[in-house]
């Protein structure tokens, strides 16, 4: 039997519009959802109800609170429903008697930026019938931009980008034309078009840079004062509270091995703002921009030989080196953008590795290729998890020159230009293959 449809509306408590604890108006009360019978069935159907795009991972609730009422239990759907009411009836049982659940579905809204390696600067991506895609620069100036940011919660817009900054996307391109005022609190209330097929390209893709994006260097690669980028410029991290537990983090988090020799007492620049001082990194903190620190921009720098000075172990490759760069000091991106796609394989979550370098789709090099890079490969391109990687030729030779080789990941990067690897031409390797799940 179903449910009366009137008695199956749904609403999310505790978090967002698309994102909280399920509860359901179950005979004549609003009634939390237990998560004991719960599947991505059941998900799909709720997210679509709320016109909330799809599932992205349902949960037990953090919360502990005790509900007044009977919970809900016993959903039963195919997935293809409009509605919860029109699946098999639930049943009213004790809240105690199980964990209450909690959903996160995409927003049909939603945007992001992709490629940088962190949320407040990349590739524009929008949500939009049920797919990610891209948006075409066309009309696109630093207002569109502005808006961008502040719906993100990333600050002001810096900048934007030449095409394609980031590399370009795959898939759907979405929007196009899009002008902007300035002051709209969301992208989708500017004004913009729906992109009609052969209007653009990826090599047109949008890129933005928000005044909260944040980035580490070493001045010499692996080696040298440490920086970090914010609010537009590089800035100087002074020496105050700063110990080897600190400094390892440091060195790890750019894949530089860990920490040879501390120096404090280096000139710095003097152009430089003093950004960072007093950062004190606990056990658990995962990058250095967790940890707690003064204020940005309050320091007790007094000299100009008070920032800090590092050498690591390794004196690694990654694209964190400086490189050539036009008017915006991002190195990892200056020199070397690239995206990734498998070829050659059933679908785009298998085949031969190839990157997007100097304008072209080249492969990589199998020597070293392991199971912890093909894993950072299928993390990036929203593939699951790595079944294999694969040594061999069996997804074909590719074409061009194999540029990158000696690929070699932690396993828990986001990027696999995160990870060490060597930049030359190769004749004398096969194609590193990937299969993900």
């Amino acid at each position: 039997s179903s449910m009366a449809f009137h008695e199956g509306r749904v609403r999310l408590s505790g978090g967002s519009e698309c994102q909280g604890e399920v509860e359901i108006y179950f005979r004549q009360d609003w009634r939390r959802v237990l998560l004991d019978s719960w599947s991505l069935s059941e998900a799909s159907v709720l997210c679509r109800q709320l016109g909330c795009g799809s599932v992205l991972n349902y949960r037990s609730s953090p919360s502990t609170t005790e509900h007044k009422h009977m919970c809900v239990t016993g959903f039963s759907c195919s997935g293809s429903e409009a509605h919860l009411g029109n699946c098999s009836s639930a049943q009213p049982v004790n809240c105690s008697s199980g964990e209450q659940l909690y959903i996160t579905c995409s927003d049909p809204r939603s945007i992001r930026l992709v490629g940088s390696g962190g949320d407040c600067a990349g590739r524009l991506e929008v949500f939009h019938s049920g797919s990610w895609g891209t948006v075409c620069d066309d009309s696109w100036d630093i207002k569109d931009a502005q808006v961008v940011c502040r719906q993100l919660q990333c600050g002001v817009a810096l900048s934007t980008h030449i095409p394609a900054w980031f590399g370009p996307g795959t898939g759907s391109i979405w929007l196009n034309e899009v002008e902007c005022e300035g002051n709209e609190a969301s992208l989708w209330n500017c004004r913009s078009q729906l992109c009609e097929e052969g209007e653009c390209g990826h090599q047109e893709d949008v890129g933005v840079v928000c005044s909260e994006f944040k980035e580490l260097r070493l001045t010499e690669g692996c080696k040298g004062n440490l920086e970090v980028f914010y609010n537009g410029t590089w800035g100087n991290v002074c020496h105050n509270q700063m110990d080897d537990e600190t400094v390892n983090m440091v060195c790890r988090e750019l894949n530089c091995g860990r920490l040879e020799r501390l120096d404090s007492g280096r000139a710095r620049v003097e152009s430089a703002p003093n950004w960072l001082d007093d950062v004190k990194c606990r056990k658990h903190d995962s990058n250095l921009l967790m940890c707690p620190s003064s204020p940005w921009g309050q320091n007790r720098c007094d000299n100009s030989d008070e920032v800090i000075h590092i050498t690591c172990t390794e004196d690694g490759t990654s694209l964190q080196t400086p490189g050539t760069c036009s008017s915006f000091p991002l190195q990892k991106y200056c020199s070397e953008r690239w995206s990734l796609r498998l070829s050659g394989g059933k679908g785009s979550c298998s085949g031969r590795l190839e990157v997007y370098h100097n304008a072209m789709w080249s492969s990589v090099c199998d020597d070293q290729w392991n199971i912890r890079n093909a894993q950072v490969v299928c993390k990036q391109l929203d593939c699951g998890s790595a079944l294999s990687a694969d040594r061999n030729v069996s997804f074909g030779p590719g074409e061009g020159t194999i540029w990158l080789n000696r690929v070699k990941c932690r396993g828990d990067e986001i990027h696999l230009w995160d990870c060490h690897h060597s930049l030359k031409n190769h004749t004398d390797c096969s194609p590193a293959g990937v299969i993900c799940a």
